[in-house]
């Protein structure tokens, strides 16, 4: 077998694309997830049992576990779906992947997903040309999608054709009678090759030729499928590389649940083994363990017919090949009623322990910087709104926390300006700053739409002053994380114009951006306690806003002075006043945030 440099390029260029369509496709997702979709997968997912079927279903239809498993990563990483109800659809997806092995065992041939690629390309390509910005988004991710199983079907291509080339595995043929020992062996085996050739089908292909050639027992071809289990993971792993940490932690879980459950087959693996082959034979399709003492006695009494046989010299319609196909099917049926009464046993037992399965995953992959850097909503959910009052008090706590979280930026955005100008560090905290932006634009919709829903319901007067109220603080809240963005941005046209900050500037922001943290700092604590907002935590807030605009009129008056002087450069000037300047509105949108406070919610408790 040949295998070249250029088809090791090959190979890396394949994933580099398959890592591609999922970003492409997870960011098209966040763009283009309206309610309809949103509301869509809550439905689909609305409890481990509706999440296992939709799992299964999926995976049947585009006979791909690697596929869709990437996609529910995909729907992670952009927030569609919760650790929790991914969990259900992975385990499901390990059920209806089944169902390619009981095609190619009963039909002989699978779905070729790679046909539909380039038309969906050409439908894709059409609806990014278009002029609304949501039909762009869902041709963003028919590219992303289109790209990432073009990704995995070149990866196929490309890894060493060992389906083509079983004389490979004749060596494994020397550890085929070590007992447990050989288990371990054939699943070991059977993950890492399904690792390389990114294909549990081709693995199962394989495995049948060694059968065939009397290599291997029917239950160490069991083993080589319970390996494929644990090998089909790294697809969603190598996906879940370019996702957040919500996306790593869905690929975790799927490893997490295909390694349990081969640890306990594993203990119970000869009587799990003998009793699918017992079953086999009670269907009517014979015994799978009956080609392997054909194949070794014909070696062993008739190594002449044996060598025809291999070196497809043997007449069709030969006597033997008839016999040897009507066992192979035996074998292949054997192996499928393994593998689905494995993932059936596995998912029976699985299912009820998917909160554990969430807090095991949720410590081996902690959040990032000590906090949980995903869109997550912490106290709303897309459920049925049944009470809309008492769902208006979640929303209370749940503006709280995106204030908390709108609350970094602003540390981010300090660190920023003191960060070295084009280093790692510095690319690395401005990628975040923008991360947090985005994360502040979805929450805010996210809750607004919950409000909205909470609207619809039968409410008080004071209700839906409450809900207006909260309206307007979510929108003020998320113009303080545009300004902290704003920060950033200056800073890049400073870099690029290649003006430079002496210790006098420097100094100035970081005095006004003490008074602007404190204003934060103030309104956060109202928020988290917004039914005792009261009239002293008010008049605070007020007088650090007075200082906040004093300090700023001071340092325009002075910068003025300082340019003149030639303190620093007329361009640097502008910038510093630029940055100024947003600070002074991140401190009017604070002050927005009190008045709506003091308006509505100070009402019901003087």
């Amino acid at each position: 077998m040949d295998y070249s440099i250029l088809d090791f390029l090959g190979l890396l260029g394949a994933v580099g694309l398959f890592l591609y369509g999922m970003k492409v496709m997870s960011e098209g997702l966040q763009k283009a997830a309206g309610d309809r979709l949103r509301n869509i997968l809550s439905a689909m997912t609305r409890n481990r049992f509706t999440g296992l079927l939709t799992g299964c279903a999926i995976t049947a239809l585009i006979q791909s576990s690697s596929a869709s498993t990437v996609m529910v990563v995909s729907f992670v990483n952009a927030g569609l779906m919760t650790l929790a109800q991914s969990m259900a659809v992975i385990m499901g997806a390990n059920v209806g992947t089944t169902f390619t092995a009981w095609i190619i065992a009963l039909f002989g041939f699978k779905v070729n997903m790679s046909l539909f690629i380039l038309p969906l390309i050409g439908l894709a390509v059409v609806l990014l040309f278009t002029n609304k910005s949501k039909t762009k988004s869902i041709g963003e991710f028919l590219i992303g999608f289109s790209f990432l199983f073009m990704g995995l079907d070149m990866i196929s291509q490309y890894v060493p054709d060992l389906q083509s080339n079983p004389e490979m595995f004749a060596v494994l043929k020397e550890y085929a009678s070590m007992g447990i020992g050989s288990i371990l062996i054939f699943a070991l085996v059977g993950l890492v090759l399904t690792m390389i050739i990114q294909s549990s089908a081709a693995t199962f292909a394989i495995t049948l030729i060694m059968c065939s050639k009397g290599w291997i027992t029917f239950d160490l071809a069991c083993a080589l499928v319970l390996g494929s289990n644990i090998g089909t993971t790294i697809t969603p792993i190598i996906a879940s590389m370019s996702g957040n940490v919500a996306a790593k932690r869905a690929s975790m879980g799927h490893l997490l649940f295909n390694l349990l459950g081969t640890l306990w087959c594993l203990c119970v693996f000869v009587p799990f083994a003998n009793m699918n082959a017992w079953l086999t034979e009670a269907i009517g399709q014979g015994d799978p363990n009956a080609l392997y003492h054909f194949v070794t006695n014909l070696e062993i009494n008739d190594p002449d017919l044996y060598n025809h046989l291999f070196d497809n010299s043997l007449p069709a319609g030969h006597d033997v090949l008839m016999r040897i196909a009507t066992m192979q099917m035996s074998v292949s049926f054997g192996l499928s009623l393994f593998h689905t009464t494995f993932n059936l046993v596995n998912v029976t037992i699985m299912i009820w322990f998917t909160k554990l399965y969430v807090k095991i995953v949720e410590t081996l992959v902690p959040a990032r910087h000590g906090d949980e850097e995903e869109f997550t909503l912490k106290f709303i959910s897309r459920g049925l709104l049944n009470a809309s009052e008492l769902n208006i008090a979640q929303a209370e706590k749940e503006i709280a926390v995106y204030a908390e979280r709108v609350g970094r930026m602003i540390d981010m955005a300090q660190t920023l300006i003191h960060t070295k100008e084009n280093s790692e560090d510095y690319n690395k905290l401005y990628s975040r700053l923008e991360k947090y932006e985005d994360i502040s634009d979805r929450m805010e919709l996210e809750i607004a739409h919950y409000l909205n829903r909470c609207a619809e319901g039968r409410l008080s007067n004071e209700g839906k002053m409450r809900i207006a109220a909260m309206l307007n603080i979510i929108s003020e809240v998320e113009s303080i994380a545009d300004s902290c963005m704003g920060i950033g941005k200056i800073l890049n046209r400073k870099i690029q114009s290649g003006a430079s900050f002496n210790e006098e500037i420097y100094h100035n922001i970081d005095a006004l951006y003490v008074y602007v943290k404190e204003a934060m700092a103030m309104m956060i604590h109202q928020l988290e306690d917004i039914e005792n907002v009261n009239g002293n935590s008010l008049i605070s807030s007020y007088n650090k806003e007075r200082e906040i605009n004093n300090f700023r009129n001071t340092l325009r008056s002075g910068n003025v002075q300082n340019i003149n002087e030639h303190h620093y450069e007329y361009q640097a000037g502008i910038y510093y006043m630029d940055i100024v300047g947003d600070l002074e509105k991140t401190g009017d949108y604070i002050i927005n945030v009190i008045d709506t406070l003091r308006d509505t919610f100070r009402k019901r408790n003087d």
